[in-house]
């Protein structure tokens, strides 16, 4: 088997309406109802489909729970441009900006938290 990448993921959520104001407001992402409904958050050729807590779609994994994903983003735009964006929204860096080792090259990594806790990362590629 050889997979191509990432089509979507699912994040498991306390508030579908809060998580879906955060991820366009501070991360830029589209919003897209389908399926009768479902909420999932787009950008790029990828989604991240929404799970209301205690009433998740099936199959689901094995323990649903909010705030425990790690989420990590490249941004287009200077970490720099990123932070002003954050504070701009009143949003809290927990961490950063840190140097890390990414999937394709290091990167250069600000850290923050979405209202269910998940911890995102949004970095740049340092040549």
């Amino acid at each position: 088997m050889e997979i191509e990448g990432l089509d979507h993921l699912v994040l498991t959520v306390a508030d579908v309406d809060a998580s879906v104001a955060f991820y366009c407001c501070v991360l830029g992402f589209e919003a897209v109802t389908f399926g009768g409904g479902r909420q999932a958050l787009a950008f790029g050729g990828q989604k991240i489909n929404l799970h209301p807590a205690g009433r998740e779609f099936e199959p689901k994994a094995a323990r649903p729970t909010p705030g425990s994903a790690d989420l990590c983003f490249i941004a287009r735009q200077p970490l720099e441009q990123v932070l002003e964006h954050l504070a701009m929204h009143g949003v809290a860096v927990e961490a950063g900006p840190v140097e890390r080792t990414g999937a394709c090259s290091p990167i250069r990594s600000v850290y923050f938290r979405d209202p269910d806790g998940n911890l995102i990362e949004v970095a740049n590629r340092i040549a």
